[in-house]
């Protein structure tokens, strides 16, 4: 079971999200919170492993809650999909380099908020095509300061774990980059694995941002490592 956290100042939206997951046999929804301090004590006491965060609360916003939560070491698995009812794109970096896994509207199709929420489980980032693209865009467009910490990190990576870093920043899913890299899925997630291991990350959304950030993709050649 996939237990889930919905965290949301309106009750009607709680209570709708709700009864879209509680039909399917693999989602359980462990518990609610109405601002963003009680997700974070809801995600000591509950340990749920998706948390579904508004990003507009009183107390304390979504994105501060998701800080606190992906800070905690002990909620290390725990994955937040942030939902807002606009697509801003103030919120979205923000929201991502804040630790979250996903960024979804409040208006997605039930089916699509379902098997999100099982993606990011299994790993996956989940981000609408739209946001990720105004991400990149933004990302290419804004000059970069060399990280040294990330230049050193990229050193731990093989030629073949580096490869799969820059595919994994194009945003390509495991089947593509197995189709570009002539390998199996099993073997990419493999690689995903060690990336994420060597490179201290919780998933491929910080993949993206760490890749960005190390100017690999920042639309300028990297200086070699």
């Amino acid at each position: 079971m996939i237990g889930v956290l919905i965290a949301d100042d309106q009750a009607l939206v709680r209570r709708g999200f709700r009864m879209i997951l509680e039909i399917e046999p693999d989602l359980e929804v462990v518990g609610e919170a109405a601002n963003g301090m009680e997700a974070v004590d809801g995600c000591r006491g509950l340990r749920p492993d998706v948390v579904l965060m508004d990003v507009r609360m009183p107390v304390l916003d979504g994105i501060d809650a998701t800080r606190q939560i992906t800070a905690d070491p002990e909620r290390a698995a725990t994955r937040v999909v942030m939902l807002t009812t606009f697509d801003m794109d103030e919120y979205v970096y923000e929201a991502l380099r804040a630790g979250a896994s996903g960024f979804l509207l409040k208006d997605v199709q039930p089916e699509l908020l379902v098997a999100g929420i099982r993606a990011v489980h299994g790993g996956d980032s989940l981000l609408a095509p739209s946001v990720t693209r105004r991400m990149i865009d933004s990302f290419v467009s804004t000059p970069r300061i060399r990280d040294d910490g990330a230049r050193k990190a990229l050193a731990t990576l093989t030629k073949r774990e580096r490869e799969i870093l820059l595919m994994l920043a194009r945003g390509l899913t495991n089947a593509e980059i197995a189709s570009e890299s002539f390998v199996s899925e099993t073997t990419v997630k493999t690689h995903v694995g060690r990336i994420l291991m060597k490179l201290g990350l919780r998933d491929r959304v910080q993949v993206v941002i760490f890749a960005y950030e190390a100017g690999l993709v920042s639309g300028q050649p990297a200086s070699p490592v």
